[in-house]
């Protein structure tokens, strides 16, 4: 007998439980609604998610779906060749989901029969059974009917039927034609009833079960007939001209071409002098990186609620267009519409001398500010999640900003999340949805990226 942990054995195991009959299938997949509308898994979306995917996929015999860079394609919109050895994102999940199975087998009796597991290693769920998984069989087949029972391990294996050692009498009854027909059409119909089940399954859940937090952040945005913008500002970008690297260049020829002069220094010293005219705009560069993986963040999470978006860039928008529209308006200091519509709230950005900050409006005024290291690199950055369900522009409006680039990659990575927006709610009033609401929140940057975000205040109106 092999063993429960060794993987192979596992494998081989699963694949001998894809062939499961239609009654089978069924209890497994009521089996994953009770699951995924259990509190263990309500307050997290992803676990939900992560789960019907692997059940699905492994009811479908689709194992090839079911490995971690797959997953992490499919569900977390990560790129296709991404380095799964330095972002974790699927086994984590994974974990996160055994544990809650775990909290509900142990809470729950189980009255369906059959229990879905997810072992350590493997993405590929196991099904135990409490009884034997029957099926419908022709009779025909009769001598060569086989039913499944459970082994030690919890794998169905094949047992011969005591049915099928009996000998077959000499003549046999002869059947009705009705009673013929109903035989090979009620089949035909369960078959079809389950086919059915299962493409439309995921459809008529999300359709049925309650709102995520996620859902009812974004409600008025999905809800709009309009594509959402995803509106970035692009300042101007200066840098030394052509002119000023060949007058300072110590070989002749040494930056006349382009990437040249991107990627060396000109030989200028601390004291050397420079005019005006020394400088030329640079129309294609001057977006902020933080802003630009917010953007591309929250494009992605449109995309997995179906809902069209828009990314416009500088002056290819307007107030006209946010007059029209839904829209995210993205970063802080370099969007004169962030700086617009936030100016009068109880979190604003604000600027004392050189320095950038976020005040709190009322008698205690408190402020946050971004903090650097001794050789001025970014330890610490904090932003704000504005949500407005009438804004300036008549429009519902998100504003995700930071004090630096990397709050707004933070911001844009929070407001993303439903386990992030779940915490930061959660102590908010229960008609948060219907009101205005700004979050402020806070990350540690480490080699110039934004780690966890922590809520540091939340204010609804």
């Amino acid at each position: 007998m092999a063993s429960k942990t060794d993987p192979i054995a596992r494998e081989e195991a699963n694949r001998d439980a894809c062939a499961l009959d239609d009654i089978a299938k069924a209890s497994v997949l009521r089996e994953l609604d009770a699951i995924l509308n259990s509190p263990f898994f309500q307050p997290s979306r992803r676990c939900q998610q992560f789960l019907a995917y692997v059940v699905r996929h492994r009811l479908e015999g689709n194992h090839e779906r079911l490995k971690e860079r797959t997953i992490g394609v499919d569900l977390f919109q990560r790129p296709v060749g991404y380095a799964t050895g330095d972002d974790p994102v699927v086994r984590v999940q994974a974990g996160e989901v055994r544990r809650r199975l775990e909290q509900y087998y142990h809470a729950t009796s189980n009255d369906s029969g059959v229990r879905i597991e997810l072992h350590v290693g493997s993405y590929a769920p196991e099904f135990r059974w409490a009884q034997p998984a029957s099926r419908q069989l022709e009779p025909s087949q009769a001598q060569a009917a086989l039913h499944q029972r459970e082994t030690p391990q919890g794998v169905l294996q094949a047992q011969e039927s005591p049915q099928a050692a009996r000998p077959a009498p000499a003549e046999t009854k002869r059947i009705p034609g009705n009673r013929k027909l109903f035989a090979w059409i009620l089949p035909a119909l369960a078959l079809s009833a389950l086919a059915a089940l299962i493409l439309i399954g995921p459809t008529v859940y999300r359709a049925v079960a309650p709102k995520s937090v996620l859902e009812r952040f974004w409600s008025p945005a999905l809800s709009s007939s309009e594509p959402v913008l995803i509106c970035l500002a692009k300042p101007l970008m200066y840098r030394p001209s052509v002119r000023l690297y060949q007058r300072h260049s110590k070989n002749p020829g040494q930056f006349d071409g382009l990437f040249e002069r991107l990627a060396q220094e000109p030989d200028l010293q601390p004291n050397d002098k420079l005019v005006w005219g020394d400088m030329d705009e640079y129309p294609d560069y001057g977006l902020a990186a933080g802003d630009v993986r917010a953007a591309i963040r929250l494009s992605a999470l449109f995309g997995q609620f179906r809902k069209k978006n828009q990314v416009r860039i500088g002056g290819n928008y307007s107030f006209e267009d946010l007059r029209n529209s839904p829209a995210v308006v993205i970063g802080a200091f370099n969007n004169k519409w962030t700086m617009q519509m936030t100016s009068n709230l109880h979190f604003a950005f604000a600027e004392e001398g050189v320095v950038t900050l976020i005040q709190e409006e009322g008698p205690s005024r408190r402020r946050w500010y971004s903090k650097v290291d001794p050789n001025g690199k970014a330890i610490e950055d904090y932003a704000v999640i504005t949500r407005l369900l009438n804004s300036k522009t008549g429009q519902f409006v998100v504003v995700v900003a930071g004090i630096r680039s990397y709050g707004t990659q933070a911001a844009g990575e929070f407001v993303s999340d439903p386990e992030y927006l779940e915490k930061a709610l959660r102590t908010a009033t229960p008609d948060w949805e219907m009101k205005n609401v700004q979050i402020l929140i806070q990350t540690t940057v480490t080699d110039a990226i934004p780690g966890t975000s922590q809520v540091v205040a939340v204010y609804v109106w």
